[in-house]
């Protein structure tokens, strides 16, 4: 790699399959999230409501955000200005968002979260927005360290999704209703 690159196509030229390879892992993910949620409907009312926004929204929204970032990365045309720009107001965007869902976990504390889930549903993704908002700055200044920043940036939204998409699956089949008998009663003749 060059010192200064004349252009944003060829400082990710070298980054295309890991670009390819994350947004198509955030695109099927989103997709299994959807999946999962229909499942876990019959686990989800009114009652779980302050949940359903405080963990399953934000994965799939971690998700999104990396499949745009992928997207808008591999746009050819994109010059130094305008993905600096779109990656600082998408690091920006995601900054606020995940910022709501930590007022949600340690604020407002509408339900018992433990130290580990509020890592990675409140502070971890902060981590990811914060370098994507990061590379964005950087793409401004010409920095080609950019295309690290932004690649460390997914690796971050993209680890979180998948460990909290993890999370909630097992949450949400601990608590679907199931037509096996309790061990203690015998099998129906």
């Amino acid at each position: 790699m060059t010192a200064m690159q004349s252009s944003v196509a060829e400082l990710f030229h070298d980054w295309q399959n890991f670009y390819l390879l994350v947004g198509t892992a955030s695109a099927t993910l989103v997709g299994l999230m959807f999946v999962a949620a229909s499942i876990g409907a019959s686990v989800f009312s009114e009652a779980n409501r302050n949940g359903l926004q405080a963990f399953i929204s934000p994965t799939v929204v971690h998700f999104a955000s990396a499949l745009f970032v992928c997207i808008i990365v591999t746009i050819p045309s994109q010059t130094w200005l305008t993905l600096g720009v779109l990656l600082t107001v998408g690091g920006a965007v995601g900054l606020a968002y995940a910022g709501r869902v930590w007022v949600q976990m340690f604020v407002r504390r509408s339900f018992s979260v433990d130290w580990i889930d509020r890592f990675f549903y409140a502070m971890f993704p902060v981590v990811g927005y914060l370098l994507v908002f990061a590379a964005g700055v950087m793409l401004l200044l010409r920095t080609p360290w950019s295309s690290d920043v932004a690649a460390a940036a997914l690796v971050t939204l993209l680890f979180a999704g998948i460990r909290n998409a993890w999370d909630m699956t097992t949450w949400i089949m601990m608590r679907l209703p199931t037509s096996v008998p309790p061990p203690s009663q015998p099998p129906p003749p």
